[in-house]
């Protein structure tokens, strides 16, 4: 298990370079030539009030796949695996979000902070209410798929 989770938080960080690279000090995709959606109701509920843009639409899904393909590879498609996966990109997204602040030379760790992220509109104890959300549920989902 802590393979897995060393390896997840490693291709985090080389998503975390990446994005970097792609965005700058301009985040959620804000001065990228894609489509964005600002307002809508599912926003809120499903993507924590931010904007949902085609870069991000993109991203997310292939990070997905990407998850998912050892699983479809193998024919080895099970709760189990799946539950795994899941709990690798929950992982995977709470480590290069806070990667992408921290490596950023726009930003660092002293502007990890809803003032100038302001992309995350929610924040809990010095961090996005997501990382509280998403991390404890990717960890109890990775721990429990290798008990089972």
């Amino acid at each position: 298990m802590l393979v897995t989770l060393l390896f997840v938080m490693l291709l985090g960080f080389f998503f975390a370079k990446l994005e970097i690279a792609i965005e700058g000090d301009a985040g959620w995709a804000s001065s990228l030539p894609t489509w964005r959606i600002e307002e809508h109701w599912m926003l809120d509920w499903f993507w924590g009030g931010r904007a949902m843009t085609g870069y991000h639409a993109w991203a997310f899904s292939l990070v997905a796949l990407f998850f998912h393909f050892p699983l479809i590879f193998s024919a080895q498609l099970t709760w189990v695996n799946e539950a795994r996966a899941l709990a690798c990109i929950m992982v995977f997204w709470v480590t290069e979000d806070f990667l992408w602040f921290v490596l950023n030379p726009a930003f660092g760790l002293a502007r990890f902070s809803k003032l100038h992220a302001h992309w995350h509109r929610n924040w809990v104890l010095g961090a996005p209410i997501e990382y509280w959300i998403f991390l404890p549920v990717g960890l109890v989902l990775l721990h429990w798929s290798y008990l089972n």
